[in-house]
């Protein structure tokens, strides 16, 4: 694959300019950059979803694309088998072959013939590709290798969780055998088992595959190459090796520019002196004069510049009183979805205050399900959650749906607690300036929804804050600043979370393993053996 001359100017700014790169067939490449830098633009040029204004992006002929989007939507009312057949449209296939036989058989014409002749080889080839005889076969050692229990092939994909969601994603993806995968930010709501088989398989994939991903461990397992997007310069830059690689060549190109820089400062400044000192005089000192000066101009005009230093979020989050000795209690508390078996079972806890208390188990074993109750969206069918009477609650959900997609940034943060210019300047912090408050939430990115939803969290001055997988779409940076506001913050967090950096960051006290109902005290190797000993499938027979 090769990008050249890349220019795209999208809403008046600027995204690539004159921008060029090479990718080999086998590459495994990191895209990285900091956000509205470019990288998902990347791949919807190639994925031909949006049109450059000048230069092109060039792929092997036929090359067949997978791929997986940051945020999983299925429109269509589907059930999960029915989806993961769809990745391969044998059934399609087959159906237009036999019709092509017919159309053959009765035309007369021997240039239409041919023409339908051509028609069926190329039907024949795709389903040759498909491997249309094995493929079922592939897809059920695919989902018995992914762990994807039975009893969610016959669910609507609607009613499955994030993680459930994310993982059937990739399943689809994987079976559809595409010989280029695109990933945006594809480990978001995986649980630890599903991330490590894809790693291996992405490890071991005999194609290019291009990753954007906030997850640096991930990265490192699996690329050979990092693509770095420059927000300033619109250009890009490709670099052998994995992520840390990546940073130290980086690091020694800026270092290397710094020192460039100040010795054209000291240069520019002897130019200048001597400029100054003779420029009125005559003879051989006033042509040496007028020499320098052409130098200054010159040099004036290829002076280097370091990147500029992009704003960072600004999160500063502190409750409005005191919470309770005790914020909330769990007492026997058992909950399922219509027509399903129990997802949780006479589960009882009590959450002390200023406790850091994680959430773990694979997905779909009712993590999210048992934030939503402890935030009112579900009812309990056996048991009762009580609040102390101090406790105040803000929620982050993990598909960003308390956010209204059809109202404005402001609006979505918009209280009566604080004018129009104090919301203004605290979205600041979230890097979100001038009419970029007046966009709508449909419009904007998955990274951009989660600073607003952090945004609407530091508002509501909450002392116990239930989170779902907050790091989710937010890049290193802003997740290390976030970890350290949490770690140091004066209230109480329930939090569900696959970003062990995070978990330890914060300083958990105690988790509830899930679905055993188990309360232990926090160890990492600890969730590691659970994640290994415990199934989502085994759960309650």
């Amino acid at each position: 694959m090769r990008g050249e001359h890349l220019y795209l100017n999208f809403n008046n700014e600027v995204i690539y300019d004159d921008a060029n790169f090479f990718i080999n067939d086998q590459d495994k490449v990191g895209i990285v950059g900091v956000n509205g830098a470019g990288k998902t633009t990347l791949l919807k040029v190639i994925l031909k979803e949006q049109e450059l204004s000048s230069g092109k992006v060039m792929i092997s002929k036929n090359k067949r694309i997978g791929y997986l989007p940051q945020e999983i939507k299925v429109e269509e009312n589907i059930s999960v088998l029915d989806y993961l057949l769809q990745a391969r449209p044998i059934e399609k296939l087959q159906t237009k072959l036999h019709q092509l036989y017919e159309d053959v058989a009765i035309e007369e014409s021997e240039t239409k013939q041919r023409k339908i002749l051509k028609q069926i080889g190329d039907v024949q080839e795709q389903l040759e590709y498909y491997d249309c005889y094995n493929a079922e076969n592939i897809l059920f050692e695919m989902i018995a290798k992914m762990e994807i229990d039975d009893s969610l092939l016959d669910k609507n994909m609607m009613e499955l969780s994030g993680g459930q969601k994310s993982k059937i994603a990739f399943a689809h993806l994987l079976y559809s055998n595409p010989e280029i995968m695109l990933l945006d930010e594809p480990t978001n709501h995986l649980d630890q088992d599903t991330r490590e088989y894809i790693t291996n398989y992405l490890k071991n994939y005999k194609g290019m595959v291009l990753i954007i991903s906030h997850d640096i461990e991930f990265l490192n397992a699996i690329i050979n190459k990092v693509m770095h997007i420059d927000k300033v310069e619109h250009k890009i830059k490709m670099y052998d090796g994995n992520y840390y690689d990546y940073q130290k060549k980086a690091k020694q190109a800026k270092d290397l520019k710094a020192r460039l820089i100040e010795k054209q400062e000291r240069e520019e400044k002897k130019l200048r002196d001597i400029v100054l000192l003779y420029s009125n005089s005559s003879g051989k000192r006033k042509r040496m004069a007028q020499s320098r000066e052409k130098q200054l101009d010159k040099m004036r005009k290829n002076k280097l510049t370091m990147e500029k230093e992009y704003k960072r979020v600004k999160l500063n989050l502190k409750p409005n009183r005191e919470g309770s000795k005790i914020p909330v209690k769990v007492n026997n508390v058992s909950f399922h979805y219509p027509e399903q078996q129990d997802i949780i079972r006479d589960l009882s806890f009590v959450i002390q205050n200023r406790e850091r208390f994680l959430i773990v188990g694979h997905n779909g074993v009712g993590k999210s399900t048992l934030l939503k109750l402890l935030v009112n969206q579900l009812t309990p069918q056996e048991g009762n959650i009580w609040f102390g009477s101090k406790t105040d609650i803000a929620y982050y959900a993990q598909e960003q749906e308390l956010l209204d997609p059809d109202k404005t940034i402001l609006e979505n943060i918009d209280s009566k607690e604080y004018s129009e210019k104090e919301l203004r300047t605290v979205l600041g912090s979230f890097l979100f300036y001038g009419d970029d408050v007046f966009k709508k939430i449909s419009v904007l990115s998955p990274g951009e929804k989660a600073r607003v939803s952090l945004c609407k969290i530091m508002l509501k001055k909450a002392n116990l804050l239930l989170l779902d997988e907050p790091t989710n779409h937010l890049d290193p940076e802003t997740q290390s600043l976030i970890a350290e506001n949490f770690k140091h913050y004066e209230g109480t967090i329930i939090v569900v979370s696959h970003n062990p950096a995070f978990v330890d960051a914060i300083d958990v006290d105690r988790m509830l393993l899930l679905p055993s109902g188990k309360i232990v005290n926090y160890n990492i190797d600890t969730v590691k053996k659970y994640y290994l000993e415990n199934t989502s499938e085994d759960a309650y027979e």
